[in-house]
């Protein structure tokens, strides 16, 4: 039995399949990553934060209306001129 293979049949499934695996390989880029969300639970409340923003919301009595928003790099700020004040 003699086999034959020709090329342009071998080119053209080489390029589908080079297609098929380039299509299944890319990532969604609107997706969020696990764990970005963190949570706290201490004596002084719940403390929820998200990582990739350093938005954070906190509750101190662990009351459904008693929730408040807060942002790391604004209290970052708030805590400096807080500390140059009292020196």
């Amino acid at each position: 039995m003699k086999y034959s293979i020709d090329i342009k049949s071998v080119m053209i499934g080489l390029f589908i399949a080079t297609v098929l695996f380039g299509a299944f390989s890319f990532k969604q880029e609107g997706s969020e990553p696990v764990g970005r969300y963190q949570t706290s639970v201490g004596e002084k409340g719940v403390v929820i934060l998200d990582t990739k923003t350093g938005a954070y919301i906190t509750n101190p009595y662990v009351t459904n209306n008693g929730w408040s928003k807060g942002n790391f790099s604004h209290t970052s700020e708030i805590v400096k001129d807080t500390k140059d004040k009292n020196l």
